[in-house]
């Protein structure tokens, strides 16, 4: 199956002041988006595979966008998600954000094992839609709970899915709830790799 995208779109947000105090480092939160034609729309499919293999090229060209958004700053959380337009239903969002597609990031930014938050809906144009992120080392890391909310004017059209892929280079800015520090969740990931 071919899904071309319609459209690819990167933001770029950074953030260096929370409750007046300067940050130590900068927050970048990076989200692209791509748009591309729901195959199903309008009808009931069982077999969902063939979307799932499609997304994975979608996913290496959006962790490309992703990467070089980036710049010079490594990604430590990252999240997902997806709407479809209302022609389709929000199950072919999801097959479009397996682990299949998640890979391609996985592997552009490495050392990440932990599992993706995500969020799908059907909607119109112009939805806002919130991506939940966490830490790419240990979904347990507290102080990289965070997301980005989207806004796309135009899309998707109804017979569209918008998939939507977000990197951040830290946790929040002033993050002080306290449990396992993402320094430590990058030294249990090392010592879980090393050889026995």
């Amino acid at each position: 199956m071919d899904l071309p995208i319609r459209r690819l779109t990167t933001v770029v947000d950074d953030k260096f002041v929370e409750a007046g105090r300067p940050a130590d480092r900068l927050l970048r939160k990076v989200a692209v988006v791509a748009v591309v034609p729901n195959p199903h729309v309008g009808r009931y499919v069982q077999d969902l595979s063939p979307m799932i293999e499609a997304s994975r090229e979608i996913g290496a060209r959006m962790a490309e966008a992703a990467l070089a958004a980036m710049g010079a700053h490594t990604a430590e959380s990252y999240g997902k998600g997806g709407i479809v337009g209302l022609g389709g239903e929000q199950e072919h969002a999801n097959a479009l954000l397996t682990t299949t597609f998640a890979n391609p990031f996985r592997d552009a930014i490495g050392d990440a094992p932990a599992w993706i938050s995500s969020m799908t809906k059907v909607a119109a144009p112009g939805t806002p839609i919130d991506i939940p992120m966490n830490a790419k080392t240990d979904v347990y890391v507290r102080s990289h709970y965070d997301g980005m909310t989207l806004v796309l004017p135009d899309a998707p059209l109804p017979d569209e899915i918008a998939l939507v892929f977000c990197l951040a280079n830290r946790g929040r800015l002033n993050a002080r709830v306290g449990g396992m520090s993402y320094a430590e969740s990058v030294a249990a990931l090392q010592k879980a790799l090393q050889p026995a």
